[in-house]
């Protein structure tokens, strides 16, 4: 059987480990916090029940094909909702002649009206684009996505070959020029350009072949799991145990071990600090990095194993950091919906702000708000709202970390001020911050410390062309065999969907599968016993032990 041990127990690493489980492995998961979902976290406070992490539920069918990878499926371990409407999109008031509040709906043909109310005769440009977007979404799910791009021949199909002209087209047009060339209508143009923020990336740079995002929201609608993201993970540790996976939390690995041989560098175990201090030693035949890449080449990794230093990272780019704002508020918040975008007139500033060669603060920025509460009254007491605010601002730990009831470094609190002040501003609720119960905020160096987020970055790599696809940081370390990496920081990338994928790449890494889909469920491997968090039984030895 193989031994294999896996890093970081965010959904990445809760993936990986409970697929190679089910393959037979004897999967050891070591999380350094005292909780697994890495990003997508959790906080509760004077009732309120946050996320702190991802909020959109969308590629239903990367959920569904992990869940039956695992035997299950969806609808057996998540209450999903249909949003109606999908969410709402502010603009800055008095900006111009447009409208101060869109809703986007949930349906096609609803989305449809809705352009075509706004733009006149941009209905049918509308329909070629969704139909565009469906077609590059299926394409990428059949042989991008799930390609760990081992051969060549992965890519050399009959479907790639004629989309060919189109592809290149989409790979060398920004989604912006993209959408810009088809709609005139400034909010619409934003509606199609914003998920380039989820792809971690400036609308202006990011290649239009994202614009098969648009499919997701705008086409297949969006989706709340009962619970939020939160419960979310719950099931994915739950999954995980179920396959027979040990997890032990409060283990923070300090290195990533090596052994020589004939073929080169493999990896063979990892050195590692209990809860009370201890310094552990645990063998294994595969060791799995669900942690930020840059952590664990440039300080879990020796030099010599190293693939990634940080002479490559100093030519990386970073996607955007994030000030987070969790605000409980008294009294309900009608003006908002579950899913409430706020976007500036001056769309182009906002990004140079965050992008830009010089960055800074954006004022006024472009905000997203979550009020799950509008679907889940689990999160919030009765009578009271549950908001999330996303701030995205440069990747720099130097702006600071949060704090509880205003208490954390000047620049973040002061972000969050002017956000709060903002939504009261645009969405017309000028009592807001009278009614707020709790808040606390989560700045660029809680990333940098609680996740070792290089810069302190809120998503990982941004999906640049040059950082997407095969050019993005593969799933197998290059140089140590045996080391493989899941996580929004290696292939495909970043989101819950994207990490689920990384840990099937892992998979096909390990069995030497290189085709490009989604593999077929296989059936299970008898678990081996579980072990609880609490009372682990380690193989390894105390520091001093021989790796």
């Amino acid at each position: 059987m193989t031994r294999t041990i896996v890093i970081g127990g965010g959904i990445g690493g809760l993936a990986t480990a409970a697929l190679l489980a089910r393959e037979g492995h004897q999967v050891l998961l070591l999380e350094q916090n005292s909780r697994v979902g890495g990003r997508a976290g959790t906080v509760t406070r004077a009732g309120f029940r946050f996320d702190t992490g991802p909020s959109w539920y969308l590629m239903p069918s990367v959920f569904e094909h992990f869940f039956a990878l695992l035997g299950t499926s969806a609808r057996e371990q998540l209450d999903l909702r249909t949003l109606d409407p999908g969410y709402r999109v502010f603009t800055e008031p008095g900006a111009d002649t447009r409208p101060n509040c869109v809703e986007v709906p949930y349906g096609s043909d609803h989305v449809v009206t809705l352009f075509e109310e706004l733009e006149p005769g941009s209905s049918a440009k509308l329909r070629r684009y969704l139909r565009s977007a469906k077609y590059t979404s299926d394409m990428a799910e059949r042989t991008f996505l799930y390609n760990p791009f081992t051969s060549w021949r992965s890519l050399l199909t009959a479907r790639v070959l004629r989309g060919l002209p189109r592809l290149t087209t989409l790979l060398t047009t920004t989604l912006q020029r993209f959408v810009e060339r088809r709609f005139a209508h400034p909010v619409l143009r934003q509606i199609l350009e914003y998920p380039a923020i989820f792809l971690g990336t400036d609308p202006r740079t990011a290649p239009a072949i994202y614009h098969l995002m648009s499919t997701l929201d705008l086409d297949e609608g969006v989706q709340y799991p009962m619970g939020g993201f939160w419960g979310l993970v719950e099931r994915f540790e739950e999954l995980a145990r179920a396959q027979g996976v040990e997890i032990v939390t409060e283990a923070e690995v300090t290195k990533i071990l090596t052994r020589r041989e004939e073929s080169g560098l493999h990896a063979s175990g990892v050195r590692w600090r209990d809860a009370s201090g201890t310094e552990r030693v645990e063998h294994a035949n595969v060791v799995v990095s669900a942690a930020d890449l840059h952590h664990t080449e440039t300080a879990l990794l020796p030099a010599e194993a190293r693939s990634y230093d940080e002479h490559w990272w100093q030519h990386r780019e970073s996607g955007p950091g994030a000030v987070l704002v969790l605000l409980g508020v008294r009294g309900e918040l009608p003006q908002l919906s579950h899913h409430s975008l706020f976007f500036t007139s001056d769309w182009n500033a906002n990004f140079d702000a965050i992008f830009g060669a010089e960055p800074e603060l954006p004022d006024p920025a472009s905000l997203y708000v979550c009020k799950p509460s509008a679907t889940d009254s689990a999160v919030a007491p009765p009578g009271s709202e549950n908001l999330f605010v996303l701030v995205p601002i440069p990747a720099d730990v130097s702006y600071g970390s949060g704090g509880i009831d205003g208490a954390g470094d000047p620049a973040i609190e002061a972000v969050a001020d002017r956000a709060i002040a903002h939504i009261a501003n645009w969405a017309q609720i000028p009592d807001l911050a009278d009614r707020i119960i709790t808040r606390e905020t989560i700045g660029p160096n809680d990333f940098a410390h609680d996740y070792h987020s290089w810069r302190g970055g809120m998503l990982g790599p941004s999906h640049i062309l040059r950082q997407s696809a095969m050019f993005r940081a593969q799933n197998a370390s290059p140089r140590v065999s045996g080391l493989y990496y899941a996580g929004a920081t290696t292939a495909p990338g970043v989101g819950v969907p994207m990490c689920l994928i990384s840990a099937e790449l892992v998979l096909k890494r390990i069995r030497g599968d290189r085709t490009a889909g989604p593999t077929a469920p296989i059936a299970p491997i008898a678990p081996r016993n579980q072990a609880t968090a609490t009372e682990p039984s380690h193989s390894g030895v105390t520091e001093g032990g021989q790796a």
